[in-house]
């Protein structure tokens, strides 16, 4: 897995989180650019992607990553709720969508 916030912190207490509960982070990313870098690098096949990213932000990072060959599963995350997003969240190619206030391991695997 890949985490992809642009807070030092969440991702430190997502990785933390999701290893104890079992899943594999092998890389992490600040921006839409180092994403797609490290995506591409490591394969992974789950993202854990923020919407709210400097930049392109995740929507268009999961449409990109929606036109490659080998796609991994992207569950998009958010500060704000999903209605903040309005037609355009539903309108990604994602495995769901989770709040950071509800993220776990248990909540992550229900959507993949």
């Amino acid at each position: 897995m890949v985490i992809v916030d642009d807070h030092e912190d969440f991702r430190a207490s997502a990785r933390a989180l999701l290893e104890a509960d079992g899943f594999e982070v092998v890389g992490e990313a600040a921006d839409a650019e180092e994403a797609l870098a490290v995506i591409n690098d490591l394969g992974p096949t789950i993202v854990l992607l923020d919407i709210q990213l400097p930049g392109m932000d995740g929507l268009a990072v999961a449409t990109q990553l929606a036109l490659k060959e080998d796609s991994p599963q992207v569950v998009l995350i958010s500060s704000r709720e999903a209605a903040s997003y309005g037609p355009r969240l539903a309108s990604v190619s994602a495995r769901g969508f989770i709040t950071k206030s509800e993220l776990s391991g248990e909540t992550l695997s229900k959507l993949l």
